[in-house]
């Protein structure tokens, strides 16, 4: 090998990973109606990416298109750096659709050595098992799938979704049938996923559990991006609420050193930076205290992803920095 060629080599080592995920322009109408329009967004390596948006928005048409399953009328997907057009793009994607159902006289071990046949995979039997003890089935792994509660037969899918490995998993609507303690467990495997470096693309209903796991959020509104960004990016600034008791003017530069103030009686809100380190916060009440003063109560106040959600959609308020209409 030249020189030349071991520097080439050595240099695209260098580079960062292709996006799991990269989209640009996607469109598709049926007929007159118009389900997706001018959508772009990517998904980085071991990130969460949350898609949210009304019923009909086009966040499973999108989904469809992503995975070759919906041919877009225009725009291009890349799948881990493969164009979606070519199958091995797919090979290490795992997918769980909103509706799906299995032969009912299978059991889930035979489910998934029925899919790892199809996808070609070299995953041993152990694994299957532990596939199905991840998902809460190990017990169950003989039992027929006609007979399963539709939770079950989710987590069945997630199974499915996971089992040969793959390095892109697609959720639609994983959480629709479980109930409290299987929406936390679906929560802690996208967790322990996002931990690996896989990448995991969430649409889901539930506001609350994309806050908790996604890193970044993209809303559809009608079939376009409404907003998209950082959970910090889209909820904007955070403030903290403090009732305090003996305030002078040294103290209330102490507090704006903090952040913008307002008052209101005995109640002064900072407003924080988005890109505030926790600290902030614990450092002002110290001070406060060795200033002298009395504080009473502490407040931390934040804007919901559902209320930020509710705002983007009935356009009562700008979309934040950071995010794109």
């Amino acid at each position: 090998m030249t020189s030349g060629t071991t520097g080439a080599a050595a240099a695209l080592a260098d580079l960062p990973p292709s996006p799991a995920v990269w989209c640009s322009g996607l469109r598709k109408r049926y007929g007159r109606q118009t389900a997706v329009e001018d959508v772009s967004f990517s998904v980085a390596r071991g990130e969460v990416l949350g898609l949210l948006g009304p019923n009909g928005a086009g966040k499973t048409s999108v989904i469809k298109m992503l995975l070759g399953l919906v041919r877009p009328d225009a725009g291009e997907v890349l799948l881990l750096g493969r164009r979606a057009s070519d199958p091995r793009s797919r090979s290490a994607v795992g997918y769980l659709p909103e509706l799906f159902r299995y032969q009912p006289w299978l059991t889930p071990r035979e489910v998934l050595d029925l899919h790892v046949r199809l996808a070609k995979a070299d995953v041993r039997a152990s694994e299957r098992q532990e596939c199905l003890a991840l998902v809460g089935l190990a017990d169950r792994a003989g039992d027929r799938v006609g007979g399963f509660s539709k939770g079950m037969q989710q987590r069945l899918g997630l199974a499915v979704a996971l089992v040969a490995r793959p390095e892109l998993v697609v959720l639609d609507e994983p959480t629709s049938a479980l109930d409290p303690i299987g929406r936390v467990d679906v929560r802690d495997l996208v967790l322990a996923l996002k931990s690996r470096g896989v990448a995991v693309l969430l649409n889901s209903h539930l506001i609350g559990e994309v806050e908790r796991v996604c890193d970044r959020v993209v809303i559809l509104d009608k079939g376009r991006v409404a907003a998209s960004g950082t959970l910090a990016e889209l909820l904007g600034q955070r403030e903290v609420r403090l009732r305090l008791a003996g305030v002078d003017g040294r103290i209330e530069d102490r507090l704006r050193a903090a952040g913008s103030l307002t008052r209101s009686g005995d109640w002064f809100t900072v407003q924080l930076t988005a890109d505030d380190d926790g600290v902030t916060v614990p450092d002002l009440v110290r001070d406060l205290v060795g200033l002298g003063v009395a504080v009473h109560a502490v407040e931390p106040v934040r804007i919901s992803l559902e209320e930020r959600l509710l705002a983007v959609l009935r356009h009562d308020e700008p979309t934040a920095e950071g995010t794109q209409r």
